[in-house]
């Protein structure tokens, strides 16, 4: 199918790109777009017009001091060409390495992934595993989003219609480990399921964790059930067995022709188990 008529504009700056969205509360910031064109040629989304933030230098780059921050337009493939991203968050790389193919990762980019929450995005779990925040800037200003606040439902986050996400802050592992599961649709490469898991262990006990998954809700969400059963207790497999198990509790699984609810829910448990095991480093 088409997308209905839109504008194009490509503004030189995020100034001016703001000041389109104020006149134009119905666009749509597009960045590599490999979520919101489909969307657009479906029907499932008709912006009257597209404000094409890519080329904004001042939306780019990757800077790592314990913490790392990175441009809203950073694209996957740059996240892998940064060795010190890389070795501060392995679990970055291990993540853009399941996403989409080399098309999609040469031009997706990690803000856009995080603005359109698409319920099957790879990173929305990882970065609501990871504790990340997003800085948004609009006619009001600029402010922060924690991760927990950003996602809202299917496509629909937190950022109002003038603001534009222009950068990801995420906190330093600060010697937890992290690491990504994913069912791969055959078809698309998108998550059928996918978990994150960020899981620290102090004397022998799992001090904190964050257990996110996507793919199979309308929005990434954690898995608090299985975060309560792990906090406080000593990393052995059977803990990990027993607290994967309750990952679905609490979650509202979709399901389609693809995979049903029940089939979906199944999955989270086992991708649970998998990515806490290698996050926990057992």
């Amino acid at each position: 199918m088409y997308p209905s008529q839109f504008e194009y504009q490509r503004p030189g700056s995020l100034k001016e790109a703001i000041a389109i969205l104020q006149d134009n509360p119905e666009a749509k910031i597009v960045s590599g777009g490999h979520s919101l064109i489909p969307a657009m040629k479906l029907r499932l989304a008709m912006p009257g017009t597209l404000v094409d933030i890519a080329r904004l230098d001042e939306l780019k780059g990757i800077s790592v001091n314990g913490s790392a921050t990175i441009g809203a337009v950073t694209t996957y493939q740059e996240l892998t060409q940064s060795s010190d991203l890389s070795n501060a968050f392995p679990i970055i790389t291990e993540t853009v390495n399941v996403v989409g193919d080399p098309a999609v990762r040469a031009r997706g980019t990690l803000g856009g992934a995080l603005a359109h929450s698409d319920p099957a995005a790879d990173f929305t779990a990882v970065f609501l595993a990871l504790g990340g925040s997003v800085t948004v800037e609009g006619s009001g200003g600029t402010r922060d989003i924690g991760a927990d606040d950003l996602f809202v439902d299917l496509l629909t986050t937190s950022i109002s219609p003038d603001e534009i996400l222009t950068k990801i802050t995420l906190p330093g592992l600060n010697g937890a480990g992290a690491a990504y599961e994913k069912h791969r649709h055959p078809a698309s490469g998108y998550a059928v399921v996918g978990v994150a898991a960020v899981i620290k262990i102090e004397g022998g006990k799992i001090s904190s964790a964050r257990v996110a998954v996507t793919g199979a809700t309308a929005h990434a969400e954690r898995a608090k059930a299985t975060e309560s059963a792990l906090v406080g207790q000593p990393a052995t497999a059977d803990t990990i067995a027993a607290a994967a198990a309750k990952a679905a509790d609490e979650l509202e699984i979709n399901g389609d022709v693809y995979a049903s609810a029940e089939y979906r829910a199944h999955l989270v448990t086992v991708l649970a188990k998998r990515a806490i095991t290698r996050a926990a480093g057992l």
